[in-house]
């Protein structure tokens, strides 16, 4: 097949060594024409040590990169998906297949990000998938499991063709909104874990917190019209596991500096890096007060991350809470 990837990151990049792996012709979408460039004439990698493969082609162009394209991976961070969305609209055909790859909510509308998608491409042929997963382990061929969501069978079929092979396994769901607060909302408490990390307490903590935070995340998702039991996939307990005990995990490693109450070296390492759970916990913040759901965990972890509260009523609230 013909397939386009958005985005040239390391996540987006792993997914498209997938798909390669799979013998489909790999168009990637950068944002720059001297990253375009650069790629293409293999002076530049993605992931360290990691060789770009002759027959990938990358372009800064939307045009050029939908031309042919039978499926589209949205590969970018989810702040972005609006503008990407936006851009490659009218390059879109009727028979073109969608799979988003981002995690998040969108600041302001605290839209998820297939009801960004969906505000400018008019589809039923779209998919999300989540799971537990760090681009180095996917490129590395290790063993990974991912949810995949959508109302299209035949949008399924086309995905799990492309990128399913003997070390990516696509469990498929019905649930988009369950697997995309399972794959936004684990990101904030990743941070969480990472300040028990930074706080200086043990794994023991940790597996607490992600027990407590299972319990209220199976509300949330009932709350917002899901299923409960999608906790139970691998974009709910299997993320939650990853990104809440490896210090691979971005959000995790910001946690760590908060616990340490190192806000000199927080502020730097945010201003540097991408840390999804930062800003999905100001949406998820305002989508629960908007919908009236209370969720405790979220409003403390708010407190500490926004507010500089002392990191160590999370203990308290643990050993506290009902």
């Amino acid at each position: 097949m013909n397939v386009t990837v958005i985005g040239s990151g390391a996540f987006g990049f792993a997914i498209a060594m997938m798909l390669h792996k799979n013998g489909n012709k790999i168009t990637m979408w950068t944002h720059s024409a001297e990253l375009a460039k650069n790629f293409n004439e293999k002076k530049a990698e993605i992931i360290s040590g990691v060789k770009i493969p002759e027959e990938f082609y990358f372009t800064n162009s939307y045009e050029e990169a939908l031309k042919n394209s039978e499926i589209v991976f949205i590969m970018v961070a989810a702040k972005y998906v609006g503008d990407v969305a936006k851009n490659i609209a009218e390059y879109t055909k009727p028979n073109t297949h969608f799979c988003i790859g981002s995690k998040g909510i969108e600041q302001g509308s605290c839209k998820f990000v297939h009801q960004i998608f969906k505000d400018y491409i008019n589809t039923k042929n779209f998919a999300v998938i989540s799971g537990p997963s760090f681009a180095v382990d996917v490129v590395n061929n290790e063993p990974i499991g991912f949810a995949l969501a959508s109302d299209s069978y035949k949008t399924k079929v086309m995905v799990i063709k492309a990128l399913a092979s003997d070390t990516i396994k696509l469990r498929p769901s019905s649930d988009m909104i369950g697997i995309e607060i399972c794959g936004s909302i684990k990101n904030v408490v990743a941070v969480a874990s990472g300040i028990l990390e930074g706080l200086g307490y043990s794994e023991s903590t940790r597996a607490f917190l992600i027990v407590e935070s299972m319990h209220d995340i199976k509300e949330l998702i009932k709350g917002l019209g899901g299923k409960k039991k999608t906790i139970l996939s691998f974009a709910g307990i299997g993320d939650l596991l990853l990104t809440c005990t490896s210090i691979k995990s971005r959000n995790y490693s910001y946690g760590i500096l908060l616990g340490k109450k190192d806000y000199k070296g927080a502020k730097k390492y945010l201003d540097t890096t991408t840390v999804e759970g930062y800003y999905t916990l100001k949406s998820i913040y305002t989508l629960l007060r908007r919908k009236k759901i209370k969720m405790p965990l979220i409003d403390l972890i708010y407190k500490i991350v926004m507010k500089n509260d002392d990191p160590g009523l999370l203990i308290k609230f643990l050993i506290t809470k009902k």
